[in-house]
């Protein structure tokens, strides 16, 4: 009977340390502005297009420079892999700013639930 409560506990501690992480974002977002983010968002494309095309072609040189047969299809997977991967690592940092206050936020939520779960399960009695 016991481990039924303490996983009913466990669920309903998950729970609102998700709820307080979602929480935290939406408040982050309210402080950034309503129109922060998009804007943010939309002036990462094209650098970030910048750096997919210069990730596609060294992608591409390696596929080109191997001798097998199937070094055209080589080629174009890695100039794909190339490409994708300078998207993200263009996206990721013209939006570091956004996203880390976003995350800060959400993390002084989820601090904030974990101290009061804390202090449920460690009472302090001051007499």
């Amino acid at each position: 009977m016991k481990s039924g409560t303490s996983r009913a506990n466990r669920f309903a501690y998950g729970r609102r340390l998700i709820n307080a992480g979602i929480s935290g974002i939406r408040s982050g977002q309210q402080d950034l502005g309503p129109q922060s983010i998009p804007n943010c968002m939309v002036a990462a494309v094209p650098d970030s297009f910048k750096l997919a095309a210069i990730g596609a072609c060294l992608g591409f040189l390696p596929g080109l420079l191997a001798r097998r047969r199937s070094r055209i299809s080589t080629a174009v997977a890695l100039a794909a892999a190339g490409s994708a991967l300078g998207f993200c690592a263009g996206f990721t940092w013209k939006t570091r700013k956004v996203t880390s206050s976003l995350a800060h936020s959400a993390l002084r939520e989820v601090r904030k639930v974990n101290d009061e779960h804390w202090l449920e399960r460690h009472p302090i009695d001051y007499a």
